[in-house]
């Protein structure tokens, strides 16, 4: 049985045709027998349904909360703002694509939503993932000026520049994604499917360079900024030792250490895992462990895509003015409903005030007439 595209386009649908071999015979296992125990169709199709259905509900509640705050409070903009704003829109372009994937498998495979649909799925998710990279990587470079070089590089840190490096980011991620389009649905026997490939051996070599430049390029020049960014913050807060700053000092420190836990979580293993899993894909393993490896696909992909979900935390953990944001939206908030109260009280009483007023000229006028 074929892996999950997400998977395949890096490769990893070559295990199925390199590895799964059967008792001392060494016969080939039919890459679509869904019934055979090899397959870990049921064990994805219950990770990956259940899975996206959770980021579907959280991801799209946390992240269109907090667009709806950085967009009511966009006359405040900075570098961060925009940041965040662009990564918020990332992830719900991707979290609309999620319930085509949630009826995939609960339909245990089968594809009901055309072949245009099953590219973009497949596509977006990587938009959203290596989008998500870069914009970390944007707002820890950003961070690392604004702390350790303040004044020097203030011009550096600017709404300005970092529109212009959303706009390259996302034209640099949505062009060298496009070969994610390539791949759509196909028919096998009576079953429409998506996020898999065709078996097909002529890709292997071009999936395995492709995977090592989305390696490279993709997390670990990334990741190596983002660690050399936030050593730098940290040697420069710690190097800070009044009293008065003690508490920004352990908040910031805190900030990192979530940022950096869920890019340890949520990319990394994805990572690690695919690339290993590529190395060692000629080597031949029984059916129990390549059920091993293929678990750990289905569970790291999965992992890959909650960054969906976590971002949110670091609108507010990490984000600039971000918690002073929405403070300032209830004050508003309360002080409109406050403010439309005494409107309304004044005009209550102004017309109470009128109605007496009348009522006083009519008594006085039938006191006039009576005498």
């Amino acid at each position: 049985m074929l892996s999950d595209q997400d998977k395949s386009l890096h490769g990893l649908e070559s295990v199925y045709f390199d590895t799964n071999m059967l008792n001392s015979t060494h016969a080939p296992l039919s890459v679509y027998d869904y019934n055979n125990s090899c397959s870990i169709d049921d064990f994805r199709n219950k990770v990956y349904s259940t899975a996206y259905s959770m980021f579907t509900l959280f991801g799209l509640f946390g992240n269109s909360f907090a667009l709806v705050i950085l967009l009511k409070t966009y006359k405040q903009r900075t570098a961060f703002h925009i940041y965040m704003i662009n990564l918020a829109v990332s992830d719900l372009l991707f979290i609309c694509t999620l319930p085509f994937r949630i009826v995939y498998y609960v339909s245990k495979g089968k594809w009901y939503f055309g072949d245009f649909l099953c590219r973009i799925s497949s596509y977006v998710f990587y938009v959203n993932l290596y989008c998500s990279i870069f914009m970390l990587t944007a707002m820890s470079i950003t961070r690392f000026l604004a702390i350790v070089f303040p004044v020097r590089n203030l011009n550096l840190v600017s709404v300005k520049r970092a529109k212009w490096a959303c706009a390259a980011i996302w034209v640099f991620v949505t062009v060298t994604s496009s070969p994610f389009l390539k791949t759509g649905s196909f028919t096998i026997g009576n079953r429409t499917k998506c996020f898999e490939p065709p078996p097909s051996q002529d890709a292997k070599k071009d999936i395995i360079i492709l995977n090592y430049i989305s390696l490279v390029i993709g997390f670990i020049i990334p990741f190596t900024t983002i660690l050399v960014c936030y050593t730098m913050i940290i040697r420069t807060l710690l190097k800070n030792s009044m009293k008065k700053q003690q508490d920004s000092r352990k908040k910031a420190i805190r900030m990192i250490i979530i940022v950096m836990a869920v890019f340890f979580l949520s990319f990394m293993p994805y990572h690690i895992q695919r690339t290993v899993h590529l190395h060692f894909l000629k080597q031949n393993k029984d059916c129990k462990e390549n059920l091993a490896w293929q678990k750990t696909v289905v569970l790291t992909l999965a992992l890959a895509a909650s960054n969906c979900c976590f971002d949110p935390l670091l609108y507010f953990f990490s984000g600039e003015n971000f918690r002073r944001r929405l403070s300032t939206l209830r004050k508003r908030s309360v002080n409109s409903i406050a403010h439309g109260s005494k409107r309304n009280k004044s005009a209550s009483l102004q017309e109470k005030s009128e109605i007496f007023q009348e009522q006083e000229k009519q008594d006085s006028s039938e006191s006039y007439n009576n005498t």
